[in-house]
C-alpha cells in the first residue's frame, strides 16, 4: 500500500493510504537490508544529498525494512541509534577536503558488509570508488544514486577532477543499477555508457509557513529580501548574483544563506564582491524552522548555479510559493519548463541577463507570485518523496530477484519469496 508522507514529516511511523494505487510486492516479501553510503550524515542539516537520503530512507524504513545510514564522525555529534526509523552508524573519516568522502566510503563499506545487507546503496560519483568491494566480496546487489555530474564541479583540482573523472566512468558500468535525480542525467547515462538508468527525482514536502520570529536579528523584514539557499561552492554562482544584484536599483535585500564547503576562499572573495552594500546580508548556514521562516517571507528566490542534479532549494521554493529566477541550464529547465511569471530563466553564466530577470521580477512582484503559485502547484503534485522510496522499493525488489551473478552462489543470495533460493541466516540488527 502506498503511505502519506506527512507522518514520516513528522518523524512518526507511516500510515498506510488506501486511497492511492496499491503498492506491489512479490509473494511472501521479507523486509529488505539496505545499506546507503556516501551522504555525510543523518539528521540532514544541509546538503542535498542528506536531505535526499533522510527522507528517502525514513519512508523506506516505514515501509518495513531495515535502513541504515552511515554518517562521517566528522559530522558532528551523532549520538542517538535511530533517527526517523532509520538506523545510524559512525564511521571513521579523515575530515579533508580530498579524503572525507572516500575514506568514509570505504570505511563505510567494510562496516556494512559484515551485517550481510541485500542492497549496498551509494550516493554520489566519488563513493562509487569503493564499491567495487560490495560488488566483488559481497552477494549485495549495488545500487548508485547520481545526484550530479561531482566531476565537473569547479571546486576541484586537476588530481582531484581525476580521481572524479575514474569514479564517473565506473558508474556506467559497475552498479547492478543505477538510479538519476533528473531525467537529464538518466538520458546522458543513456547515451554516454549504453546502460539504462532509472529516473527517480528528488521529492519536496508540504512546507511549513513560520512567522517571522528570527528575521530582524539578520537584518530582513517580511517580503523584504531576495532569498539563496546553498553551500557556497564556485558552480553554485553566488558571485554571478552579487554582482548582478549591486546593479539592481532596488530597496529589497539579498539573504544568501550557506557557508563554507572546504572552500574558505571562495567565500572570502565573495564576501569582498559584496563589498560595503548593505543590502546584501550573509547569514551562514541556517536549518529548520528558521530557513523556513526566510523561505516562508522571501519576496523571491534565486538559483544563479551552473551545475546541478535536480537541486532541492528550487523544489523548496516553489513548493512556498516563490517567484524563482534561476539559470536556464537544464535541471532548472526541468522543474521550471519555461521562462514566464514566477519562473524566470536567465542565460547561465550571464550576469546582465541575470539582471534583466531579477529586474523583471522585482518590477512587479504581485503577477510574479500569481505565477508562482501555479508552479507551486505542480511541484508538489509532480515531486513527491513517497513516490520515490516506492519506487526504489520496486527497484530493489527486482534486484534481489535477480539470479545469481556469474559464479556467485545459488544458496544464500538475497532472496524475496523465491523458493528456489534459500534465505541466508539473519543477525538482529541491534
Amino acid at each position: 500500500m502506498p503511505f502519506r508522507n506527512d507522518a514520516a514529516d513528522r518523524g512518526e511511523q507511516l500510515r498506510p493510504d488506501r486511497s492511492g494505487p496499491s503498492l506491489t510486492r512479490p509473494p511472501a516479501w521479507r523486509p529488505l537490508r539496505v545499506a546507503m553510503i556516501g551522504q555525510k550524515g543523518v539528521p540532514a542539516t544541509y546538503g542535498g544529498i542528506e536531505r535526499h537520503v533522510e527522507e528517502v530512507a525514513s519512508r523506506l524504513a516505514g515501509l518495513g525494512h531495515e535502513v541504515t545510514v552511515y554518517c562521517r564522525d566528522s559530522y558532528g555529534a551523532v549520538e542517538a541509534t535511530r533517527h526517523r526509523g532509520i538506523r545510524l552508524r559512525r564511521a571513521r573519516t579523515v575530515p579533508s577536503k580530498h579524503l572525507d568522502a572516500i575514506v568514509h566510503s570505504a570505511t563505510s563499506t567494510l562496516a556494512a558488509l559484515t551485517e550481510r545487507p541485500d542492497i549496498v546503496h551509494y550516493h554520489g560519483l566519488g563513493p562509487v570508488l569503493t564499491a567495487p568491494l560490495a560488488r566483488y566480496a559481497s552477494r549485495a546487489r549495488v545500487v548508485l544514486t547520481v545526484h550530479g555530474l561531482d566531476n565537473q564541479r569547479d571546486k576541484w583540482g586537476r588530481a582531484a577532477r581525476a580521481v572524479l573523472g575514474t569514479a564517473y566512468r565506473l558508474s556506467g558500468h559497475l552498479p547492478d543499477a543505477r538510479v538519476t535525480v533528473s531525467r537529464g542525467l538518466a538520458e546522458h547515462y543513456t547515451s554516454r555508457f549504453g546502460r539504462p538508468a532509472r529516473y527517480i527525482p528528488n521529492g519536496v514536502a508540504a512546507p511549513t509557513h513560520r512567522p517571522p520570529r528570527e528575521l530582524s536579528r539578520f537584518g530582513l523584514r517580511p517580503g523584504g529580501y531576495l532569498l539563496l539557499v546553498g553551500r557556497l561552492v564556485p558552480e553554485k554562482a553566488a558571485d554571478l548574483l552579487v554582482r548582478a544584484f549591486r546593479r539592481l536599483p532596488t530597496d529589497l535585500r539579498l539573504a544568501i544563506v550557506g557557508g563554507s564547503a572546504f572552500t574558505d576562499g571562495y567565500v572570502a572573495r565573495l564576501r569582498e564582491a559584496a563589498g560595503d552594500d548593505p543590502r546584501i546580508v550573509f547569514t551562514d548556514f541556517v536549518y529548520g524552522d528558521v530557513l523556513a521562516e526566510l523561505y516562508s517571507h522571501a519576496a523571491a528566490f534565486v538559483q544563479p548555479s551552473r551545475l546541478e542534479g535536480l537541486p532541492l532549494t528550487v523544489l523548496e521554493a516553489a513548493s512556498y510559493g516563490l517567484p524563482v529566477v534561476a539559470s536556464d541550464i537544464e535541471p532548472h529547465r526541468e522543474v521550471l519548463d519555461r521562462d514566464g511569471p514566477g519562473q524566470r530563466l536567465f542565460r547561465d553564466g550571464d550576469v546582465d541577463d541575470l539582471l534583466r530577470a531579477l529586474g523583471t521580477v522585482t518590477a512587479d512582484l504581485p503577477a510574479e507570485r500569481a505565477g508562482a503559485a501555479v508552479l507551486r502547484d505542480r511541484v508538489l503534485a509532480e515531486y513527491s518523496w513517497d513516490a520515490a522510496a516506492r519506487e526504489l522499493e520496486r527497484l530493489y525488489f527486482s534486484l534481489a530477484l535477480r539470479a545469481p551473478r556469474p559464479g556467485e552462489p545459488d544458496v544464500g543470495s538475497p532472496t524475496v519469496g523465491v523458493t528456489a533460493h534459500v534465505p541466508r541466516p539473519r543477525r538482529p540488527l541491534d
